[in-house]
Formats: structure tokens, sequence, C-alpha cells
């Protein structure tokens, strides 16, 4: 009896084990940075007097670049639509490079690109997102600078 629940024991750990990755999820978006743009939440937490663009777009009139940063936000996505949440990890990451350009004495960060574990995707229009059962995530890297007026 002994034997048989340490092997009981000992399979229900392995099968475990070998379920677990397959129930982790980890889903790639490509979605629209206007939507983000158009949604009234953008416009309560992103700063207006900071210049955000997008890709390899390049103002002509850089007077400084003051270096390179990157910003990676996570949400909570349980029971929630993963555009939604990738929508508000968007906001959070726009927010956090706007605020650093300020902090830096900038008023506009440039080439952004979307940066999730160190991979880049560049666009001038759409950003990457990453949604799990748990937790979506977006990671942006970015130039600050000073424009010129």
């Amino acid at each position: 009896m002994k034997q048989f629940a340490i092997f009981y024991v000992a399979g229900a750990i392995a099968l475990g084990l070998s379920v677990t990755p397959a129930l982790a999820r980890d889903t790639a978006y490509h979605l629209k940075i206007d939507d983000v743009k158009s949604d009234p939440r953008y416009a309560a937490n992103v700063p207006g007097d900071i210049t955000l663009v997008f890709g390899d777009q390049k103002p002509a009139n850089v007077e400084k670049s003051l270096g390179e940063f990157v910003t990676n936000r996570k949400t909570n996505s349980v029971g929630r639509p993963d555009e939604e949440v990738c929508r508000w990890a968007m906001i959070s990451a726009m927010k956090e490079l706007a605020e650093r350009a300020r902090t830096e004495g900038g008023n506009a960060v440039v080439n952004i690109v979307s940066y999730y574990r160190k991979n880049v995707f560049s666009s001038p229009t759409e950003y990457e997102c990453h949604a799990g059962a748990i937790v979506a995530g977006v990671a942006l890297k970015g130039t600050v600078v000073k424009l010129s007026k």
C-alpha cells in the first residue's frame, strides 16, 4: 500500500509540473496607437505638453538628445478583455515615458519602439502587447529629446 501511495503522489506531482507550462498564456497583439490616444484615460494620464513620436519618424527640430529610456508596464488582466488591458498598459507606459522626458528636461520622446523581452517591434501606427491569464504588459523604449520651438 505504501508503494502505491508513493507512486500515486509522485505521479500527481509529475503530472502537475508537466501541465503547468501548458496553462500559461502569452498572447502577442499588435494594436493601434490611435485607439489608445482616443481612450479618455489617455488624456487624463499622459501629459499633453510632451510629444511622443513612434517608429522611425524623426522630427527635424531636435535640439538635444537626453538619453534612451525603457519602460515596462504591467496590469491585471483577470476577467478583462485583452485589448482593454493592453490599452491600459500602453497608457501607463506612455505616461511613464512622458514623465521621464519632463524629469530629464526634455519635451519629447522620439524613436519609440515596442521592446517586449528586449525584442524590437517598430511601427509609427502600432504597438506590441502581451496578454496572459493574469497579467498583460507593454514595454517601450525611446529617446528623450529637447525639440526647438
